[in-house]
């Protein structure tokens, strides 16, 4: 991975190129194609960057403290427990923090397959947020935290501040969906956004957008660019949200 800017770097680590935040954060991190859409002609991502998207997907799970996800990409059945290459749980360790970050799934009414391996197989167990009034449909040993529900769905501030204060879950990265991150987005959580452009076009047919609608603007500060195999790695800092005109 060559870094571009700020500084130029011919081979950078993507542990050293994502590896500087500290203290409590959330990262969103999606791959796109040049043309916007966060899946490919089979509807998945999987099909977009490649090798190199992957390694940055790996990197930004092994610096999570946990991984949120909406309830739309679990059901697609695609997604399964966390791991870990040797190298990536090593660095885990040497951090004090054994195996993968768990899989925190968001749902307003918890209707998912319980016995899915996500659930059933993961070796840090997966977590699951949702409204206190559907919190009962979730089966025991799995972990559960109840919040409240707004006029735009759960109340999500609530359950980041839950997922650290409870559970000491500071870094947490959003893989989406779409409807996930909008609504993080719009409840003013996010921290950074880190965009993985695939050179690729994918056209309106497949064409899945990366955010639903925001209710206001939100400004962006560019904070790093990558490149690897075709792929551009951008970093983006929140700086803040403006009332709609």
């Amino acid at each position: 991975m060559r870094r571009l800017f700020p500084d130029p770097v011919e081979e950078v680590d993507p542990l050293e190129a994502y590896g500087d935040v500290t203290g409590p954060w959330l990262r969103v991190g999606m791959v796109l194609s040049v043309d916007g859409s966060v899946t490919d002609e089979e509807g998945w991502s999987d099909g977009l960057g490649g090798e190199a998207d992957m390694r940055v997907f790996r990197t930004l799970r092994a610096l999570a403290d946990a991984i949120l996800v909406g309830a739309a990409t679990v059901r697609t059945g695609r997604l399964g427990p966390a791991r870990l290459r040797p190298a990536l749980r090593r660095y885990r360790e040497t951090r004090g923090r054994p195996g993968p970050a768990p899989i925190v799934v968001v749902t307003r009414t918890a209707a998912l397959d319980w016995s899915a391996p996500l659930f059933t197989r993961a070796e840090t167990p997966t977590i699951v947020v949702t409204s206190r009034a559907a919190a009962a449909a979730v089966p025991d040993p799995i972990r559960v935290i109840a919040v409240g529900e707004g006029a735009d769905g759960l109340d999500l501030a609530e359950a980041v501040a839950r997922l650290r204060g409870d559970l000491g879950l500071a870094h947490l990265l959003c893989e989406g969906g779409p409807a996930l991150t909008t609504s993080l987005l719009r409840a003013g959580l996010v921290d950074e956004l880190c965009l993985n452009v695939a050179p690729a076009l994918i056209g309106g047919a497949h064409h899945t957008r990366l955010l639903g609608d925001l209710d206001a603007r939100v400004d962006l500060a560019l904070r790093q660019i990558c490149a690897d195999d075709g792929v551009l790695f951008l970093r983006y800092r929140v700086r803040s949200r403006r009332s709609g005109r």
